[in-house]
């Protein structure tokens, strides 16, 4: 098997560095939160936007078997919803104002839709291993 042109490991991915930088955003965002969302809704969203780039990290480890590859991808698109879920519910309860949610919602459907397009091709990600997988 050869190794991929554009990617050595997964932390050489467009979609991981972007989730990650989402997930760095949002937790600067919610240092700022109430006290008393700390065991709930900061503790969400962080959790959610951590788990995107996790996923695609878990996703990579995985690409020797499509299927595999393609069910990690489709939980990080599915945290990626969730994060937007989380994002608009903070927004809603006045802890940062509209132009912030639509900044967030943006980068997070943003890593979505290279979610959906690493999916959709995702025979070119599968099949292939290398000595730095990490």
């Amino acid at each position: 098997m050869s190794e991929l042109e554009h990617a050595k490991r997964f932390s050489d991915l467009a979609v991981y560095r972007k989730a990650y930088q989402l997930a760095m955003d949002i937790f600067h965002l919610t240092e700022k939160f109430p006290k008393e969302e700390m065991y709930a809704l900061t503790d969400q969203i962080r959790r959610s936007s951590r788990s995107i780039g996790a996923q695609i990290a878990e996703a990579w480890a995985k690409r020797r078997y499509e299927k595999s590859f393609i069910s990690k991808l489709t939980d990080a698109d599915g945290e990626q919803m969730e994060t937007c879920h989380w994002l608009q519910t903070a927004c809603d309860c006045g802890y940062f104002d509209g132009k912030q949610l639509l900044l967030l919602k943006t980068q997070s459907e943003e890593v979505g839709r290279m979610l959906a397009g690493m999916i959709a091709k995702s025979n070119r990600f599968c099949g292939v291993t290398s000595s730095a997988d990490y």
